[in-house]
């Protein structure tokens, strides 16, 4: 079958393409086909925003659609200051790789000299038998104000994000690093969910 994924994002769709298109699942972005919507995430939460893109495409193309959105939650801020939904749009700025770098670096620097995270993922899968979700958490992990020299594709953050369990800056984890975390990594539950979702619904 094909799968739409509501995404522009070649980081986000490579996570979950190899093994979809192992299962026989033909995967394709947004990037490969010549709809373009704007869809206004006015979601509360992840699932909410997933939903919203999800079920657009599938309207527009009649092509089972995966919408994927997160959540940035810091343990040291109020509520009112959470980045929540907004992680790259502050006081209604849609902030450059550069501008979330300084932002978030200040924050830290306001609050502490690191800040406790966590990220809350939503997924969609919007389809003609209705629509899926599923949500789920990352391991927490640090926000430190000194960025590492390396910077990872769409993933500013990730050059300020240190992983607890190996004291390394996400940007400079090696292969090796990510195959250790991903033994254990809810992205492998995600994929169970698409493809279960799939098989049970005869999709």
């Amino acid at each position: 079958m094909k799968l739409l994924f509501a995404t522009t994002n070649p980081s986000k769709l490579n996570n979950f393409k190899s093994e979809l298109e192992a299962q026989g699942i033909e995967v394709f972005s947004l990037n490969d086909i010549d709809i373009k919507i704007d869809v206004e995430e006015t979601g509360k939460n992840a699932v909410e925003n997933a939903i919203l893109k999800a079920e657009a495409y599938y309207k527009a193309t009649k092509i089972p659609s995966l919408g994927m959105d997160d959540n940035l939650y810091i343990d040291e801020l109020p509520e009112q200051d959470q980045p929540g939904t907004h992680v790259r749009r502050v006081n209604g700025k849609e902030l450059t790789d550069d501008e979330m770098i300084e932002y978030y670096t200040n924050l830290v620097k306001k609050y502490g000299t690191k800040l406790t995270c966590m990220w809350a993922y939503g997924l969609a899968l919007a389809t003609e038998k209705g629509t899926f979700t599923y949500s789920w958490n990352k391991d927490k992990f640090f926000l430190v104000d000194t960025p590492s020299p390396n910077r990872n594709a769409r993933y500013p953050l990730n050059s300020i994000s240190i992983i607890p369990q190996l004291n390394k800056y996400i940007s400079d984890l090696t292969p090796e690093d990510k195959l250790l975390l991903n033994q254990n990594s809810t992205n492998n539950k995600a994929i169970d969910f698409i493809i279960n979702t799939i098989k049970d619904n005869n999709l």
